[in-house]
């Protein structure tokens, strides 16, 4: 029987004072909108990018410029034969997606033989196609670097807006046409690999070991945390918390002063990055120095330092021993598919690029947009320097254009607030999926990225989830750890993880990263193969398990679980409670 989860309950009111006018942009195939009756025959899933929920300015240019145009332009134009993108909708604050299948059996075929055509091309020179599309989005926040906001005439406010949204949007378009074809090339190997007997668990491992500009940053990061033990400065970080560190380091003085002017120098280079994925309403590291502090204090708490060569090493040992072993049982016709196949990615690694892309896309397109928000916060006189990401478009071009911000507007923004905080708080109750649960989806974005396949459909169905002590995942990085579970809502908490501690949480995305130079192993509630979590444990070496679907529901902070990477187990041994019972 088909099992239906309802929206009606989400099909309510949604900003205060929002008009779907607002969302009158041009779409591809569908459009963004809040949650409304007739939904419930779609499938939505709960996406983990946006753990905060998404302010109205955010829910703007993700929805409608990532979701709705990005995979929707993107898939027709490749196209991809069973899928035109993906849609969504939104629940209070937060984001469901739904993918839209192409259901009619001439227009998949004629879409499969375009592809043929297109795919070949693509691969061929996905380097410079790649390298075309970053360096045309490097020379754009090249231009905004160089705009002092401070002196912009007040009526060259809207222009600077919809330079920074097109930004944004082409930011996107360049993502999803990369992607698309990537991943459709990955899909084919694996498919192949599957038809000759190879575990396909394995596959991930043939192409691990590249270098990327996330992994970089992370080293650099690193190098911070050894300067400061270098510099005597250990005691200042146990003692402080992150987000007073900065006071407390300028108190100390000394040595402390000349790490603080190396700490703001690293930050010029690598402090243009959020903790989270393209959201306008989140701060850079720089503007929020919190969790670039916190992961130094953590990282000051390892006994050993974490060994980014080492690990790159044995990541391409790793890799160079997968691959031998999977030749090693084929004929050699096989072996001729599997080595074309093999050559093919490694051209265009998909694993490499869904990381590495992250520094020039995902953690930074949308801070222009921020910024200029902040300065003309400032200009309109706001009671807060972030109030403009609390409108619409429609609303934050008004008031651009010389629209007075005093009294309604600055009443829905102070209503607005409330609802976010109000919603945010209710982002553990959320439903992981909505409406017509399938038995199985056939999306490969939402199978290999987002981790959605019949094992985690389950799962979140399961009215026993929370009392689960024994779970089930994609085993996404090989190993076995065990240790204390540190349940997370959002990456704004990454300080909280002490070295050697199990992260436990809905997904990562790049903004996670500097953690899995801390942790014992990682479980997710969702990401497949392709996955952040899935990419950069296999890459650092910790156990990682992905697919979940209710590890944040049945896992608590504090119990002590088994993460058993390499067959995709994690149980829980200890229950915090009754931990904290035994002490007392």
């Amino acid at each position: 029987m088909t099992n239906v989860v309802p929206v009606e309950p989400f099909t309510g009111e949604w900003y205060p004072g929002y008009k779907p006018e607002f969302f009158d942009f041009p779409y591809v195939v569908d459009a963004p909108s809040p949650f409304k009756p007739g939904d419930e025959q779609a499938f939505w899933f709960l996406d983990f990018h946006w753990s905060r929920g998404l302010t109205p300015l955010a829910a703007t240019l993700w929805s409608a410029d990532g979701y709705c145009h990005g995979t929707q332009s993107a898939s027709e134009n490749l196209p991809l034969p069973p899928g035109r993108g993906v849609t969504c909708r939104f629940a209070g604050t937060h984001l469901y997606g739904s993918p839209i299948p192409e259901d009619d059996p001439r227009e998949i075929n004629a879409r499969a033989q375009r592809l043929a055509r297109n795919l070949p091309h693509f691969l061929q020179n996905f380097t410079s196609i790649w390298e075309a599309g970053r360096d045309e989005l490097e020379d754009t926040w090249n231009y905004f670097q160089g705009i002092d906001l401070t002196k912009v005439p007040r009526e060259d406010f809207p222009k600077l807006l919809h330079q920074a949204r097109r930004y944004h949007k082409r930011a996107m378009e360049i993502h999803f046409a990369v992607m698309y074809p990537m991943l459709v090339n990955f899909l084919s190997f694996y498919g192949s690999c599957a038809e000759m007997g190879i575990d396909t668990n394995l596959i991930g491992k043939f192409l691990q070991g590249e270098d990327t500009k996330i992994m970089e940053l992370d080293r650099e990061l690193y190098k911070l945390a050894i300067k400061a033990r270098e510099a005597g400065l250990s005691q200042v970080f146990a003692e402080n918390e992150p987000e007073n560190m900065r006071q407390a380091l300028l108190a100390h003085g000394g040595s402390a002063s000349q790490w603080l002017t190396d700490f703001d120098d690293w930050l010029q280079v690598w402090g243009h990055r959020s903790d989270a994925t393209c959201d306008v309403g989140v701060p850079s590291w720089i503007e929020d120095n919190t969790n670039a502090f916190g992961n130094i204090k953590t990282f000051l708490m390892k006994d050993t330092d974490h060994d980014f060569d080492a690990a790159q090493r044995n990541a391409i040992e790793e890799r160079e021993a997968a691959i031998e072993a999977a030749r090693s049982g084929l004929t050699k016709e096989e072996q001729a598919v599997f080595d074309g196949g093999l050559a093919a990615n490694r051209a265009a690694n998909f694993p490499w690029w869904q990381d590495d892309h992250n520094f020039y896309i995902d953690l930074k397109v949308m801070l222009p947009l921020r910024h200029i928000c902040q300065e003309l916060a400032a200009r309109v006189g706001a009671d807060d320097k972030n109030d403009m990401i609390y409108l619409f478009w429609p609303e934050l071009l008004e008031v651009a254009n010389g629209k007075p911000y005093a009294g309604e507007l600055r009443s829905l923004v102070a209503d607005r607030r409330q609802y976010f905080d109000h919603w945010f708080h209710k982002r553990a109750e959320m439903p992981k999926v909505l409406g017509t649960i399938p038995e199985s989806v056939e999306d490969p974005v939402l199978i290999e990225i987002f981790g959605i396949n019949p094992g985690s459909l389950r799962a979140v169905q399961n009215p026993d989830a929370a009392e689960q002590t024994q779970l089930a995942g994609v085993p996404a990085a090989k190993g076995r750890a065990v240790g204390v579970a540190r349940v997370l809502q959002s990456s704004d908490e990454l300080h909280r993880v002490a070295p050697g501690e199990i992260l436990v949480c809905e997904s990562t995305s790049p903004n996670w990263t500097p953690a899995f130079g801390k942790i014992g192993g990682a479980v997710c509630d969702g990401g497949g193969m392709l996955s952040h979590a899935a990419i950069v444990g296999r890459e650092y070496g910790v156990p990682t398990v992905t697919a979940v679907g209710v590890a944040t529901i049945a896992i608590k902070d504090g119990d002590t679980i088994e993460v058993d990477g390499t067959n995709g187990k994690v149980t829980i041994l200890k229950r915090a409670a009754d931990l904290a019972g035994a002490d007392t």
